[in-house]
Formats: structure tokens, C-alpha cells, sequence
């Protein structure tokens, strides 16, 4: 009996080492919608977290006007009839610009110096 339980735990053991990893990822993939509570779409476009990352510490208030900016931003994309899709590109430029509003002179270049669309476009002036 003794030699079963042995087994037993030793089975439930491998399982758990063999299971975590993979549990473990699974906490760390972002949303399947690609937003999140950050403002903006998840693969290539602005949200709070890469703006904060490229300019510096954001204070409370600008974090909470780009996220509104971003949030507006992706609820016109999102509402644009698929043959309006190209409006789609002003619409985020009109974002961008009014995200640069929000920041500091010294945010704002550190802002100009980051990728555009993940495509590493730099924005120009």
C-alpha cells in the first residue's frame, strides 16, 4: 500500500510540473480583444503603457486623458463601415496628435521618437 501512494504522489507530481508552465503563460497572454483597460488596441497601437515606456512617468491626469483619447480613437475605428476602413488611418492621427497635446515639451519629443503602427515609422512633424 505504502509503494502505491508513493506512486500516486509521484504521478500528481510530474502532472503539476508538467501542467504549470503552461498554466503560467496562459496568466500572462493579453486579452482576446486586444484592448484592455490601457487605451488604444493591443498588437502595433498606442495605449498608456508604451506611451508611459517611451516618455516617461505619466501623471494620473494625463494617463486618464489618453485613455480616453485612445478608447474614442478605437470606438470610431471600430464603428467605420468596412468601406470607410481608410478613415480609419486620420482617425489615429487625430489620436496621436491629441495624445502629443496631453504630454510635457520634454514627453512630447520622446513621443515624436517612438514607432508609429509597430512598423518602426517614426512620426513626422
Amino acid at each position: 500500500m505504502k509503494s502505491f501512494i508513493k506512486v500516486l504522489f509521484s504521478v500528481l507530481a510530474l502532472g503539476l510540473v508538467a501542467v504549470a508552465p503552461v498554466a503560467l503563460r496562459a496568466q500572462d497572454a493579453p486579452p482576446a480583444d486586444g484592448g484592455g483597460k490601457k487605451g488604444g488596441k493591443g498588437k502595433g497601437g498606442l495605449t498608456v503603457d508604451r506611451i508611459e515606456q517611451a516618455v516617461g512617468t505619466l501623471t494620473a491626469d494625463q494617463k486618464t486623458k489618453i485613455t480616453a483619447i485612445l478608447d474614442k480613437a478605437q470606438k470610431d475605428v471600430q464603428a467605420l463601415a468596412p468601406e470607410d476602413r481608410a478613415k480609419g488611418r486620420d482617425i489615429q492621427m487625430a489620436a496621436r496628435k491629441d495624445v502629443r497635446a496631453v504630454l510635457t515639451p520634454d514627453q512630447q519629443t520622446k513621443f515624436d521618437d517612438m514607432p508609429m503602427g509597430g512598423k518602426g515609422k517614426k512620426k513626422q512633424n
